[in-house]
């Protein structure tokens, strides 16, 4: 079954804990944290402080996903701050298999992440060491972008290549994923949909959560 992780950059700050056991109380058992440098991506967001704080309020999965610079700086501080797996970037890790290392050894599920104009080709050196990858449906940066259709056919081709390898890695898909499109990026490889403003808005939190599993719930249901 797929997995639903809520991107936290969307939620509630200011009453972070209502929302995080409001998500658990809707079924919830991944929460997702952007990490952004205002360097490698436009923004600044969501330090290992920010995991660190969030982290008594819940037993939940903590996927952390590092949009910066110097990654391996700081893969201990995220896992002592609680994260369970994280993902690098393939575009700006030039020693991409030190630092998937560095994250197993700390006891973390180790992820790599390909911006939307980034083949999945590049990936083939490296699949054996990857617990997941993450495929950026928007370039990343901003919540609320819409999402790039572009990705679905790498998602497929990614999906293959794992199944023509005998492969066991996560295919998790971030960028506006919503209702209307978590079944098409199921049926076509997606283990973990990462949502931020599908769930994040004017509605209850457990209405928009039960609204995208029964949707990714009607996708696991269809043979592929």
């Amino acid at each position: 079954m797929s997995i639903l992780a809520p991107s936290m950059i969307a939620a509630n700050w200011w009453n972070i804990s209502n929302d995080v056991q409001a998500l658990e109380n809707a079924g919830c058992s991944w929460l997702h944290f952007d990490a952004m440098d205002g360097n490698f991506v436009p923004n600044l967001t969501l330090g290992p402080m920010f995991l660190k704080a969030v982290r008594p309020y819940t037993k939940l999965h903590f996927d952390t996903h590092l949009m910066i610079d110097n990654a391996g700086t700081y893969i201990d501080d995220y896992v002592e701050a609680g994260a369970n797996s994280i993902s690098v970037h393939w575009e700006n890790n030039p020693h991409l298999q030190r630092v998937l290392t560095q994250i197993r050894d700390g006891g973390a599920m180790a992820g790599v992440v390909l911006n939307p104009a980034t083949p999945v080709n590049v990936l083939e050196a490296i699949l054996d060491d990857v617990d997941y990858v993450l495929l950026m449906s928007v370039n990343p940066g901003f919540s609320g972008q819409p999402f790039l259709p572009l990705v679905v056919p790498k998602m497929q081709r990614l999906a293959r290549m794992r199944q023509e390898r005998g492969l066991k890695f996560l295919i998790q898909v971030d960028g506006g994923v919503s209702a209307a499109n978590a079944g098409q990026l199921v049926r076509a490889g997606a283990d973990v949909l990462v949502c931020g403003s599908s769930i994040f808005n004017e509605r209850p939190l457990a209405e928009n959560v039960a609204q995208l599993n029964q949707s990714m719930a009607t996708a696991n249901a269809v043979e592929i």
